[in-house]
C-alpha cells in the first residue's frame, strides 16, 4: 500500500467511523434518509470514489441501504450486524445501554461455558500455567482498576482460544466490549471482597480446566460472568 493509498484508506475509514457514531449514538434515526451524496461529499472533502467505499463498508454491516432515485436510508435496528467487531466497538464509543449489555451477557453465557469445557477437554500444562499467571494478575494487591480488567479480558481471551475451536476465538471482540462496558459502569477493585471473590470465581476456572471437568469449569465461568452482571445491575440500582 502507498502512502497515498494509506492516506486515503485512513480517511475513508473515518468517515465510516463518524457516520457510524451519528446512526449508532441515535443522532440518525432509522428509517431516514442520509444526506445526499454531493452534500456528504462536500461535507468530508472526499471523492464520490471514497464516498462510494465509505457508504458500501457501512451498507455492509447492515446500518444503510442505498436505493436508486430514493437515496441512502438508515437501516431498523434490528437489522443491524450486531457480530461485527467494528459495529461493536463503535457501540462501545457511544455508551453500550444496560439493556445492550445485558444481551451482549447472555451471549456470553451461551459461549463462554462451552468454551471453558472444550479448554479443560485440550488443556496443557502451558495452558495451566498461562491461566494460573492472569489470575495472579488479578490477585496483585497494587493491581490497578485498569489492570485488573486488563487482566480480566486476557483471562477470558485465553479461555475462547484454549478451546481450540477457531470461532469461539472469533468472538473475541464480543468478549471485549461486554468486559469494557463493564468495568466502565463498575470494578470490584475498590471493594476487597468483591475483587476476592471474583478473583476466586476465576481461580475455580483454572482448577477445573487444569483437572479436565468440563462440568466444573462451565459452571465456574458461568459464575463469573454472572457476578459482573450482578455488579452492573447493583451500580444501576436495578
Amino acid at each position: 500500500m502507498t502512502g497515498r493509498t494509506a492516506v486515503k484508506r485512513s480517511r475513508q475509514d473515518e468517515i465510516v467511523r463518524e457516520l457510524a457514531h451519528e446512526i449508532i449514538g441515535g443522532r440518525r434515526r432509522e428509517g431516514s434518509l442520509l444526506p445526499s451524496d454531493a452534500e456528504l461529499m462536500a461535507r468530508f472533502g472526499v471523492s464520490r470514489t471514497v464516498l462510494r467505499e465509505t457508504l458500501k463498508t457501512l451498507a455492509a454491516k447492515g446500518l444503510i441501504q442505498p436505493k436508486t432515485r430514493v437515496g441512502t436510508r438508515v437501516v431498523e435496528r434490528t437489522n443491524w450486524n450486531l457480530l461485527d467487531p467494528d459495529m461493536l466497538r463503535w457501540h462501545l464509543d457511544c455508551g453500550i445501554g444496560l439493556e445492550l449489555l445485558a444481551h451482549l451477557s447472555d451471549v456470553r453465557l451461551a459461549l463462554e461455558p462451552v468454551a471453558a469445557s472444550l479448554a479443560a477437554q485440550r488443556r496443557s500444562m502451558t495452558d495451566i500455567g498461562t491461566l494460573d499467571a492472569i489470575v495472579g494478575r488479578m490477585e496483585a494487591p497494587e493491581a490497578s482498576p485498569e489492570a485488573f480488567a486488563a487482566a480480566d479480558l486476557d483471562f477470558h481471551l485465553a479461555v475462547a482460544r484454549l478451546s481450540g475451536n477457531p470461532f469461539f476465538r472469533t468472538a473475541s471482540a464480543l468478549i471485549e466490549v461486554a468486559l469494557a462496558a463493564t468495568f466502565a459502569i463498575t470494578t470490584p477493585v475498590n471493594d476487597p471482597t468483591a475483587k476476592a471473590l471474583s478473583c476466586a470465581a476465576h481461580r475455580r476456572v483454572v482448577t477445573a480446566i487444569a483437572a479436565g471437568d468440563g462440568e466444573a469449569a462451565a459452571a465456574a465461568i458461568v459464575e463469573t460472568i454472572r457476578a459482573g452482571a450482578a455488579r452492573v445491575a447493583a451500580a444501576a440500582g436495578r
